[in-house]
């Protein structure tokens, strides 16, 4: 029991973090309807970034992580703003192959600048571990669950509450009809990408300060599609709850089927999900007439 107990909080732990990946890339399907598939690279180079400032010009790690943070969300609205805005209402073919150029550009932009070594970045959060008799929680796994609750939750709130929330959400449901009643489309699309670059850098730098930083961490991005898949891809709610859900399993399949497992049992749950809800857990069901 003991072993049970242990496996399933640091699933749901590490789930927590998945989370932040799977909301990175529900914001940007549920505001435009394009699958971002350049967000493990946008993770990984905000994870860099971090590193850079805080190894190579010695910044504090919390100030570097800020740089890191509005580096990233410069970028974020000068890719809008040259690359995606000019392929609105083009097929969304076209935008989502932009989204695999600008992966393949970043990463090798990143391979060019730092090699493929794995680095080591400083840790924002504790590692002091904490002891429930004889289940062993690390620090880090904690302390990255806790800023991924309050950084959802955040956004929960902003979404549910904020005059600006209900304005993306509205765009993302109805743009034509959000347009006529006078909300900025165009703004709204571009703060959805900042705010899907933000989230991404918070998830690759906690993901990076815990297991070690190399271009291989933006490979990481692509396992949360089973999180999405399940929880349904326009869906926030949806993407916290199967992320903990995938979270668990894995831990478990890799606790007690050991370490390979942890690449199929994600997938075996989202295939027995999808025979009886195709549209995920939380997806918006969608009817077409043949």
């Amino acid at each position: 029991m003991s072993a049970f107990i242990e496996y399933s909080l640091l699933g749901l732990l590490s789930g927590g973090v998945t989370a932040l990946v799977a909301l990175s890339f529900v914001l940007i399907y549920k505001g435009t309807g394009v699958v971002n598939f350049a967000v493990g690279e946008v993770m990984m180079l905000g994870a860099y970034l971090y590193y850079a400032g805080a190894e190579t010009f010695k910044l504090p790690p919390w100030m570097a992580f800020a740089v890191s943070m509005a580096i990233i969300g410069i970028l974020a609205i000068l890719v809008e703003r040259a690359v995606l805005r000019p392929l609105s209402g083009q097929p969304v073919v076209a935008v989502l192959m932009a989204t695999i150029g600008m992966a393949s550009i970043i990463h090798g932009g990143v391979e060019a600048v730092w090699g493929g070594d794995t680095y080591s970045p400083p840790t924002l959060l504790p590692r002091t571990p904490l002891m429930m008799g004889d289940i062993l929680i690390p620090g880090t796994a904690l302390g990255n669950f806790a800023v991924a609750a309050l950084l959802i939750g955040g956004f929960l709130a902003f979404f549910r509450y904020s005059k600006t929330g209900i304005a993306l959400r509205a765009t993302a449901s109805d743009p034509v009809t959000a347009a006529t009643l006078g909300i900025n489309i165009n703004y709204s699309q571009r703060l959805t990408w900042v705010l899907s670059g933000l989230v991404g850098t918070v998830a690759g730098v906690l993901i990076a300060s815990t297991a070690g930083l190399s271009p291989l961490l933006a490979a990481a991005a692509l396992g949360v599609f089973a999180a999405i898949i399940l929880g349904g891809m326009d869906s926030v709610l949806g993407a916290i709850v199967a992320s903990l859900i995938i979270g668990w399993v894995e831990a478990l399949g890799a606790g007690y089927l050991g370490g390979k497992s942890r690449d199929i049992m994600p997938y075996l749950v989202v295939l027995a999900v999808l025979v009886v809800r195709p549209y995920g857990i939380f997806g918006t069901r969608s009817i077409e007439r043949l």
